[in-house]
């Protein structure tokens, strides 16, 4: 089961996202949460490891430290600028890369 955010509780993650998406109104924030859900669930997929809040109690599990929020900062971003499975017109793209380098340390093998 994915992590899921209390953003009642703290709207400062919403506001993050916001921030590091460049999102200036509210008229997209359910798109963007869903975004941040997705996030969630790719980083957990990606290390093989289940988020937690706080420490984590499990070998499977992963706190959200800084570092894991930037990746899902990153991932939001992203998604969030090219909403296509297709980006045309461009070259390349570095942010899974990004992502990938952030969450190395937390995967399990």
């Amino acid at each position: 089961q994915v992590m899921e955010i209390d953003w009642d509780a703290d709207p400062s993650i919403l506001a993050k996202v916001k921030l590091q998406a460049r999102v200036e109104t509210d008229e997209e924030d359910e798109l963007v949460k869903g975004y941040v859900a997705a996030a969630l669930s790719h980083v957990e997929q990606h290390c093989d490891c289940r988020l937690v809040e706080g420490e984590p109690a499990a070998p499977d599990e992963i706190g959200l430290t800084p570092d894991v929020w930037q990746a899902v900062y990153l991932l939001v971003a992203h998604w969030y600028a090219n909403r296509e499975a297709v980006a045309l017109g461009t070259i390349a793209t570095s942010v899974p890369l990004g992502v990938e380098r952030i969450l190395w340390y937390r995967k399990r093998f």
